[in-house]
């Protein structure tokens, strides 16, 4: 332990010094924490968590203030590639500290980062500060970034610090001056992450010490032509213990414009419908001279006046220590949920956990009663940022169904919500508007997972399962005219059995792009309302959709050849030819680099975001006829090597979630186990480069949290695959239900998890499992969560290093379609 322990700080300090801006006491002062936590009586979770994880590498990490859901994520905005905001390059520049943030988002400009707020040192006054975007950007000290859950910091170079904590809706942000400065702030109108600003007003009140502003911008990922408002309250007094000095107002541009006006409190701005510069415009003020300065700020979906509101009830006087205290007592309630042997788990692993279920409870933003446009008035939960439904489906809502049935319950009944607004539930919902449908109605993936654990709880929760039912059948059967949007292409869908390549469609437009992925998500999804249609005894449409969620085998073309293997998924005319594209296209061993892949109209490939390689594999309710069709147990096995070892594998590509743990379909889990070691230390880690891609939302984040529990989750199922865990014992606690389960793996030897090759001799293959006392049924490939997690109790995972002895079921391997699986619903 201490081997490994001295390896990582030496990691960090390596990075921390070379590479990324955050200070190096943030992972020192979380291996403290796991150091000592063995001591403690009470466990602070809070404190083994690294909030920078993912800022780096493209993660997209929002390392903001924030309370678990928070519809606010306070960071700093930089120059560049920043959807977050926030990046730990050292080479980029701060444009401001804001309250709107997305996490884990891949927007091409950003989301969200409305008004910036930056203080600035005027040495020749008023007229002399930076306000422009381009004047006022600054770099910051070396190794000086600091974030927590519930609090963010970061100090200029100029040696002024910003801090900021956090309530729902609200937060507050305390900046530190050098000595003898007078502070001036420079405030944003008009500039965002996306420079989608289409008009807005902002007013100063200076005897209430008061700014309010607002107005409509444009979504990161969905339609240009949609536009959200938003506003936002700065109160500046610090319930009089400050005084403002000047204030004024300010315009400007790239090309010479940059006016400012004294005294002046109003701006009324439209859009510029003629194009050319973005015209920039704010507010502009100082404070009798004192070292620091603390400003309230709320905001608000449906007004200015709201936003002061909530800032009002949320913070009221608070001080800046009360909010955050309160702040990480949120994260500690949610974060402690899941509770591991610390004392005896590897350091490393304990600090990928708490950072992966803290990232977890980032998104979606909850945004009940700050609902607008159709939604508005709406009496449903609200959350904003389902961004995106295919991202989250296969292992995000599956965690929260272990431990947060309230939480999911009231997503659910925000996507609900959509299909009684729009007709469709949404698959994409960026800045309160319509985002870019991907894989289709994703959605009904997430809704039906939740039914079948909490069918029985469903309407305490809040869930009319019948609503929930017809949603369903409206994402099957009705055909969207947009299904850009919303729903899916279900008309030549149902027509042909699979999504045509270059069809006549005359009723509904969308991108003409990604047959072959949209058959293949298409017929999960179906998968899904066959599981519901089941739990509700819809006889009929269970048949129906089942045969529906065989159609991911129209799209396989048997006499396509790759690397020696034969059979592949492929595009199809609709004549029903097949379109041949490379099964290595976009993939990672594709010889254009810049081939388009994902949404672009000129993509070819039959695929989003993916290769046929990794499409392939890709049936997840249904693995067994894949083998079938690849020629076998013995040549899928191979095939599956062959993904892994001739790197076509993507950790970072959802499709590919599940792909580790393939080897257990066939009857292989000792593989599995092998592979999702490699997949852990080959792509993850405790630095700001610590993942590999986009956060997606938590998706990675989930992902790893499954891996380093030992489990992996089969979305609309109850079953959940059984590896190796990373940790000795951990317990699940779901308040709600008012059960906890303890996990305990007998045999565990750290020495499994310190490397992406388990040693030789070392135990770490699954021998047997235990559920209260008896022998699973099911074997030690899978169980059923009614059996694990429903009533609680005691599981036992033994550990055996006998790998060969171990690569069996001893049971049943998962469920299959095709083999008789989920013949009946619990």
């Amino acid at each position: 332990m201490d081997r490994v322990l001295s390896a990582i700080l030496l990691l960090q300090a390596f990075f921390v010094t070379t590479v990324a801006q955050p200070s190096p006491e943030v992972q020192q002062r979380i291996f403290q924490a796991i150091a000592g936590a063995g001591n403690s009586s009470e466990i602070d979770y809070s404190a083994f968590v690294n909030p920078f994880i993912g800022t780096d590498n493209d993660g997209n990490v929002c390392p903001g203030a924030s309370i678990p859901f928070g519809m606010v994520k306070f960071t700093t905005d930089m120059t560049g590639y920043a959807p977050a905001g926030y990046v730990a390059d050292a080479s980029r520049f701060v444009r401001g500290l804001s309250p709107l943030h997305d996490s884990g988002t891949g927007s091409s400009l950003g989301t969200y980062g409305n008004f910036e707020i930056l203080p600035l040192l005027c040495p020749g006054g008023f007229e002399s500060c930076t306000t422009t975007l381009l004047s006022r950007q600054r770099l910051r000290k070396r190794n000086t970034d600091d974030a927590s859950p519930g609090y963010f910091s970061l100090t200029l170079d100029n040696n002024i610090k910003m801090e900021a904590t956090a309530t729902r809706r609200a937060g507050l942000e305390r900046f530190t001056f050098p000595t003898g400065s007078k502070p001036y702030f420079v405030l944003d109108l008009a500039n965002d992450l996306p420079a989608s600003f289409a008009g807005g007003t902002l007013d100063i009140d200076p005897d209430a010490g008061r700014i309010k502003l607002g107005g409509s911008y444009g979504s990161s990922f969905g339609p240009g032509r949609l536009n959200y408002q938003v506003f936002a309250c700065y109160d500046l007094l610090n319930g009089g213990q400050q005084t403002l000095s000047e204030y004024g107002v300010w315009t400007g541009d790239t090309f010479g414009l940059d006016a400012k006006g004294l005294g002046q409190t109003h701006l009324n701005l439209t859009l510029n419908l003629i194009g050319g510069p973005i015209y920039q415009s704010g507010a502009l003020f100082s404070f009798e001279p004192e070292e620091e300065i603390v400003i309230r700020v709320g905001v608000s979906f449906i007004s200015a006046d709201q936003a002061c509101v909530n800032a009002e009830n949320e913070t009221g006087m608070s001080t800046f220590e009360d909010v955050l205290e309160e702040a990480r007592s949120q994260w500690n309630e949610r974060l402690g949920r899941i509770e591991i042997d610390v004392p005896n788990t590897p350091p490393n692993v304990t600090a990928m956990l708490y950072s992966s279920l803290y990232r977890a409870g980032l998104t979606p933003n909850n945004a009940t009663g700050e609902a607008q446009g159709q939604f508005k008035d709406t009496t449903a939960y609200y959350f904003d940022s389902f961004y995106c439904s295919w991202d989250t489906f296969r292992t995000f809502f599956p965690l929260l169904a272990l431990h947060s049935p309230v939480e999911y319950a009231q997503m659910v009944d925000s996507y609900i919500d959509g299909w009684r607004k729009r007709g469709w539930m949404p698959e994409c919902r960026a800045n309160n508007l319509p985002g870019w449908t991907q894989g289709g109605s994703s959605a009904d993936n997430i809704v039906s997972h939740f039914a079948m654990y909490y069918h029985n709880e469903a309407a305490d929760l809040g869930v009319d399962l019948d609503e929930l039912y017809a949603a369903l059948l409206a994402d099957g059967d009705l055909n969207p005219p947009e299904w850009n949007i919303d729903g899916r292409q279900v008309n030549v869908y149902k027509k042909y059995g699979y999504v045509p390549f270059a069809v006549l469609d005359v009723s509904s437009t969308g991108r003409q792009t990604r047959e072959g992925s949209r058959t293949l998500e298409y017929a999960f999804e179906d998968f899904g309302i066959r599981q519901v249609a089941q739990l509700l005894g819809k006889t009929d449409d269970e048949a129906r959709y089942t045969n529906r969620s065989l159609w991911y085998r129209n799209v396989w073309d048997p006499e396509v050849e790759s690397d020696g293997f034969k059979g592949f998924m492929q595009k199809r005319f609709m004549n029903g030819s097949f379109a041949f594209t490379d099964p290595a296209n976009c993939s990672p061993n594709d010889r254009n680099q810049s081939r388009p892949c994902s949404l672009q109209v000129t993509n070819v490939n039959g695929f989003y975001e993916s290769s046929s390689w990794e499409y392939s594999l890709y049936a997840p309710h249904d693995t067994d006829y894949l083998i079938h069709l690849m020629g076998g147990n013995e040549t899928f096995l191979k095939r599956l090597d062959h993904f892994f070892d001739a790197g076509y594998y993507l950790a970072g590509n959802e499709p590919s979630f599940q792909t580790p743990v393939g080897y257990h379909y066939a009857n292989h889990p000792a593989q599995s186990v092998d592979r999702v070691r490699e997949v852990v230390f080959d792509n993850f880690g405790i630095t700001a480069i610590g993942l590999p891609g986009n956060d997606d939302q938590a998706a990675m984040a989930t992902l790893l949290a499954f891996h380093l529990l030992g489990l992996y989750p089969v979305p609309s199922t109850t079953q959940l695959l059984i590896l190796s865990p990373f940790t000795p014992k951990y317990t699940i606690h779901n308040t709600y239900l008012n059960t906890s389960t303890t996990v305990t793996v007998l045999n565990f030897d750290p020495e499994s998890t310190g490397k992406r090759k388990i040693p030789p001799g070392v135990a770490a293959y699954v021998k047997s499992v235990t559920i209260n006392g008896e022998v699973s049924v099911s074997g030690r490939c899978y169980v059923d969560w009614y059996d694990m997690f429903r009533e609680g109790g005691e599981v036992v995972i033994e550990l055996t290093e006998d790998r060969e002895g171990a690569d069996d079921c001893e049971g049943m391997v998962p469920d299959s379609l095709s083999t008789g699986g989920w013949a009946e619903a619990r």
